[in-house]
C-alpha cells in the first residue's frame, strides 16, 4: 500500500522559534558587549574606507541604476551614495568585508560577524531618515549597537558547533540568517512575520565556497558578505508584506534544509544567545590576513628582525615549519600559482613570505606588482605546514579559543632559530588592553585616507564617546561620513 504524506502543517522549527525570541526579547545589558561593538563598528567602517582606495571595489558601488537616488535612502559611508536599503546594505557590506581586514569569528564555522553591518546600518539609516520626514523620532546608534550584538550571537552561536563549510556552503549562509533576523526586527515584524523571514532566509539559495579555495579562488569572497546581507533586507521586506514562511523549512523530511544541505543532521548548540559572541569576537588590528595565520605573521615579523640582527639574508633560509592548527591546514596551506590578491591572502606560506623580506604585510601588498618578487615563491617551495594536535584542541576549546601558529626557520649552514610561537593575536580578546588603542588608530588613518582634518575630528569626536555614540541618531552619525 502507498503511505499518504502528511499535510498538516507543522508547528515552526525551534530554530527558528529561538533566534526570533531572542532577537524580540532579549535585553542587551552587558556593557563589554556594547563597548566591544562601538568598537567593531568603528573598525568595520575604518576598513570600508580603505576599501573605497581598490578600483576592484569601487567599481561594484553606487545604485544599480546609474544615477539614481532614492529620497530618504540610506547613505553610504564615504561615498556620497544615497539607495534604497537593499542596495545600501549590498554597498556598505561589499565595501566593509573586501580586505578581509576586520573582526573574526573562529568555531566549527569561521566567519565575519561583522559582515552584518550592511544590512543593519543601511536599514536603520533609512529608517531613521524616513522617521524624521515623517516628523517621528529616528533610531539611535545604541540601536544599531544592540543590533551588532544580536547578529553577531546568532551568526556565532550556530557557528560554534556547526560546520558549514564542510558540506560546501559558505559562511555567508549566517550572515543572511542573522542579518534577517535582526533588520526584521528593525523595520517592526511581528513574531509570526519573523519566523517566516528567518524561515525565508533558511529556503533560500546559498552560495558555494568554491569562490574561496583553489583552483576557483576570486574576489567573489569579497562582495559575497554585502550579497547575503542585502538578500537579508529584502527577505525581511518581503515577510512584512505578509507573505508567509516555511515552519519547517529545516526539519521537513527529503527537502527540508537537514536532508538537503546538511547530510540529514540537526543544528547542535554549545550555548543559548546572549552577547558571549560579541564579547569574544577577534579583531583583526595589524595585519589584512585570514585569521587562522594571524598569530603566525606575527612570528614572521619577530624573525624579520631576527634575521635582521643575525645578518641573514631570506636566500639564506633552507627550511621553514609551520607547526599549525588542523584549520589553518585545512584552509590556508597552498602550494602552486596564486593567481590574484584573494589566492594570496588566503594562502598561510605567501602571508609568512612577505613579513619576512619586508617587514610588513599589507593590503598592497597582496597586489601583482609584489607578488611578482620571485623571493616569495621561493620561500613558499621551503615551508611545510605540520599539525599540532594540541594547538587544534586549543583552538575549539571556550575557554581559550587560541589561534596558535609556530615557526622554525633552518639555514643553509646547518643553523636555525629557536621556534616563535604565538598563541593569541593581538585582537584576541585576552590581548584587548594592547589591542584596542592600536585598533583606534588604525580608524584614525582610515579616516584619513578619506576625509578632510576636520572631519575626521567630528567622526572621532562622536565615535570615541561611548554615551555620546549610543545616543547620537543614526542618520546623523552616518551623514558624519558622506563625502
Amino acid at each position: 500500500m502507498s503511505q499518504h504524506i502528511s499535510n498538516v502543517r507543522p508547528e515552526p522549527d525551534q530554530v527558528l522559534v529561538d533566534i526570533v525570541d531572542y532577537v524580540l526579547n532579549y535585553t542587551i545589558d552587558s556593557t563589554l558587549a556594547l563597548e566591544t561593538a562601538r568598537n567593531c563598528l568603528i573598525d568595520t567602517l575604518g576598513c570600508g574606507l580603505e576599501a573605497l582606495t581598490y578600483p576592484a571595489c569601487t567599481k561594484l558601488m553606487g545604485p544599480i541604476v546609474p544615477g539614481t537616488i532614492v529620497p530618504n535612502g540610506a547613505k553610504v559611508p564615504g561615498t556620497s551614495f544615497q539607495l534604497d536599503p537593499v542596495q545600501a546594505a549590498f554597498n556598505i557590506g561589499a565595501m566593509i568585508r573586501w580586505l578581509d581586514f576586520n573582526d573574526t569569528w573562529l568555531a566549527a564555522e569561521w566567519g565575519h560577524p561583522s559582515d552584518n553591518l550592511g544590512g543593519i546600518l543601511a536599514t536603520a539609516d533609512w529608517l531613521s531618515r524616513n522617521a524624521i520626514a515623517a516628523g517621528k523620532k529616528p533610531l539611535t546608534m545604541k540601536d544599531v549597537l544592540v543590533g551588532m550584538i544580536k547578529a553577531h550571537e546568532i551568526q556565532g552561536c550556530i557557528a560554534l558547533e556547526n560546520s558549514f563549510n564542510k558540506v560546501g556552503l559558505d559562511h555567508v549562509l549566517l550572515v543572511k540568517l542573522a542579518s534577517t533576523a535582526v533588520v526584521g526586527q528593525l523595520i517592526g515584524l511581528t513574531r509570526d512575520e519573523l519566523i517566516n523571514a528567518v524561515s525565508l532566509a533558511f529556503v533560500d539559495g546559498h552560495s558555494l565556497r568554491t569562490y574561496r579555495h583553489a583552483p576557483n579562488t576570486g574576489s567573489r569572497k569579497s562582495w559575497a558578505a554585502g550579497d547575503a546581507t542585502s538578500r537579508a533586507v529584502r527577505l525581511a521586506l518581503i515577510a512584512k508584506t505578509g507573505e508567509m514562511g516555511y515552519p519547517s523549512v529545516l526539519s521537513a523530511k527529503t527537502w527540508g534544509f537537514y536532508d538537503v544541505l546538511f547530510k540529514g543532521n540537526a543544528f547542535q548548540f554549545q550555548r543559548p544567545y546572549g552577547s558571549y559572541v560579541m564579547e569574544n569576537v577577534l579583531f583583526k588590528i595589524s595585519f589584512p590576513a585570514e585569521f587562522h595565520s594571524q598569530t603566525a605573521v606575527e612570528a614572521a615579523m619577530t624573525l624579520h628582525e631576527k634575521l635582521r640582527a643575525a645578518g641573514k639574508k631570506v636566500e639564506d633560509i633552507s627550511k621553514i615549519t609551520i607547526r599549525t592548527h588542523e584549520a589553518a591546514i585545512r584552509i590556508i596551506d597552498k602550494k602552486g600559482p596564486l593567481n590574484n590578491p584573494a589566492d594570496r591572502d588566503h594562502c598561510i606560506q605567501y602571508m609568512i613570505a612577505v613579513p619576512l623580506i619586508h617587514g610588513r604585510l599589507t593590503a598592497a601588498d597582496y597586489e601583482d606588482s609584489i607578488a611578482q618578487d620571485a623571493r616569495i615563491d621561493a620561500l613558499r617551495d621551503k615551508m611545510e605546514c605540520v599539525e599540532d594536535t594540541q594547538f587544534t584542541q586549543d583552538y575549539h576549546n571556550p575557554e581559550k579559543r587560541s589561534i596558535a601558529n609556530a615557526l622554525t626557520v633552518e639555514f643553509s649552514d646547518g643553523s636555525k632559530f629557536d621556534e616563535v610561537v604565538v598563541e593569541y593575536p593581538i585582537g584576541h580578546k585576552r590581548r584587548r588592553t594592547d589591542g584596542i588603542p592600536l585598533l583606534v588608530e588604525k580608524f584614525k588613518t582610515n579616516l584619513a585616507r578619506r576625509f578632510p582634518a576636520k572631519q575626521q575630528q567630528a567622526i572621532l569626536d562622536v565615535s570615541l564617546d561611548q554615551a555620546r555614540l549610543e545616543a547620537t541618531p543614526v542618520n546623523e552619525y552616518v551623514d558624519l561620513y558622506v563625502i
